[in-house]
């Protein structure tokens, strides 16, 4: 049934080689047999996390987005080293570097695909409890403010507006069940 709809690629040029994403130029043929160009941004992936603490207190992270001109509240996040690289366990990293948060338990929530159309990037979504706190060891190229608020505050923020990364609304959603479940909201 989809075989219908699938392109199938061609040819591809690489446009632009750079240290976050790759962008190339695919020559695709169409189900109708006709060419098209397509701009594919390839990217190593990503983990983002809602670490709930037994009080029901999400961390969060505060952090300059220049393509958007914007300070944006986000949900702990960061790429993966490689394509290959343990989805949780970079999760686990990126939470310690960004809040110095460790947790206890763990669970995989869902993965998206960010911008299907023109990019391949898939972030993995977690729900960490059980926390333990340290200190931060952000990258020396990332600057932070990390902070938490009770979950139904987040909540009314997305409905609000103000919080518009899409990884965040979605996994703060996902983890609602979990949390429920645990009493912790």
């Amino acid at each position: 049934m989809d075989e219908k709809l699938m392109e199938v690629l061609k040819e591809r040029e690489l446009l632009y080689d750079g240290k976050v994403v790759h962008l190339e130029r695919w020559t695709v043929e169409l189900p109708d047999g006709r060419p098209a160009i397509r701009e594919v941004i390839q990217h190593v992936g990503a983990v983002a996390v809602v670490a709930c603490d037994g009080d029901g207190m999400v961390s969060m992270v505060r952090q300059s987005r220049i393509a958007l001109g914007r300070v944006m509240v986000e949900i702990p996040a960061g790429k993966l080293d490689n394509k290959g690289e343990n989805r949780l366990e970079a999760a686990q990293r990126e939470l310690l570097e960004e809040t110095g948060i460790t947790a206890a338990n763990w669970r995989h929530l869902c993965d998206v695909i960010t911008s299907p159309g023109f990019c391949d990037e898939k972030i993995s979504l977690y729900l960490a409890t059980d926390l333990s706190r340290g200190s931060a060891r952000p990258d020396e190229d990332e600057f932070l403010d990390a902070f938490s608020l009770p979950y139904p505050e987040l909540i009314r923020k997305i409905y609000r507006g103000e919080i518009q990364d899409q990884k965040s609304i979605c996994a703060l959603l996902m983890a609602r069940p979990y949390l429920e479940a645990q009493g912790l909201i």
